[in-house]
């Protein structure tokens, strides 16, 4: 037990230091060393959006706007992005913005419509940025709970739409010689994810495609960028939120968002602590990751049973913190 203690140790003060020291950060490393974004490499530049009639969707399209893109915004509710539109402001908003109704699960021959469509929207310059916001997120449960319904939800919108799409228009942006494919991922697609195990497994699938992806065509001028958000305050989740939950804000998300894209960056982590500190664990020293989440595993599944904060560092000793 002393030897355990004493091999432990190290690794406890390192989540201590991660914890204190950076406990205002919102992001890793290497993303808050970049201040701002590019605003040349987003101006003019046909930007088509996904999932973009609420929450972190509807924000990236008023930044991106506002940035001087010229944008597509797509979801499946037509009236929901019309009123988005409306509310943009920016160079070229909101007359120029075209509005592209998509269901990511309506199968391969309805995207390629919506792909051919897409480009077709501004002549002379096809889709620059494709920015995969688009998800399907059911409440939390075990991972035995969860039903072949859910299961196939899930994964035909966040895994094989999302990727169908992509295998559509990327033949497009290789004929230009250029394009940039923008995931929002999650932070649940590095860690485990207890009581989020199918939510978990489509956005690991999201980050193994498209890691892949970027290899085999970084070289012919495709950018991947992939976002990995841990808790996010957005409109979506404002009447479900646990008030002792601290969650990096939905505006600031996106603006982390577009600094990495803009500044070309592979993958990119937006979170607070105890999640920012977990996912260098898990990256870095897996065995002391995978502990730290072994540990709070059952305690997280019952604190979203009970209504109670799931990102609470008192998971870890077994206590589910009061909402």
């Amino acid at each position: 037990m002393v030897v355990a203690l004493l091999f432990l140790f190290p690794f406890l003060s390192l989540i201590v230091f991660f914890l204190f020291r950076f406990a205002t950060a919102y992001g890793d490393f290497t993303l808050m060393s970049k201040k701002h974004p590019k605003r040349e490499e987003i101006e003019d530049k046909v930007v088509w959006l996904t999932g973009a009639s609420r929450g972190i969707g509807e924000i990236l399209a008023n930044q991106l706007a506002s940035l001087g893109a010229k944008l597509i915004i797509s979801a499946r509710n037509e009236a929901e992005l019309e009123r988005v539109r409306t509310q943009l402001k920016g160079k070229h908003a909101p007359g120029e913005v075209k509005i592209l109704p998509l269901d990511l699960a309506s199968g391969e021959e309805s995207l390629r419509k919506a792909v051919e469509k897409a480009e077709s929207f501004f002549p002379g310059s096809g889709v620059d940025y494709m920015i995969h916001n688009a998800a399907f997120e059911r409440p939390k449960s075990s991972a035995l709970d969860v039903t072949e319904e859910g299961l196939k939800a899930t994964f035909d919108v966040n895994v094989i739409g999302t990727i169908t799409l992509t295998k559509l228009l990327a033949p497009f942006m290789l004929k230009r010689g250029r394009g940039h494919f923008v995931v929002m991922s999650s932070a649940a697609g590095k860690t485990p994810a207890p009581g989020q195990a199918v939510y978990s497994a489509s956005k690991f699938a999201l980050n193994g495609y498209f890691s892949s992806l970027r290899s085999e065509l970084s070289q012919k001028g495709i950018r991947v960028t992939v976002i990995c958000p841990g808790p996010i305050a957005t409109s979506n989740n404002a009447g479900s939120r646990v008030p002792s939950e601290k969650r990096v804000p939905a505006e600031k998300c996106v603006e982390l968002t577009i600094i990495a894209a803009t500044h070309g960056l592979n993958e990119a982590w937006i979170s607070y602590q105890p999640v920012l500190a977990v996912m260098y664990l898990v990256q870095y020293m897996p065995s002391i990751g995978y502990w730290v989440m072994d540990k709070i595993g059952k305690n997280r599944v019952e604190a979203a049973a009970e209504k109670g904060s799931t990102y609470s560092l008192s998971l870890l000793f077994g206590k589910k913190k009061a909402s």
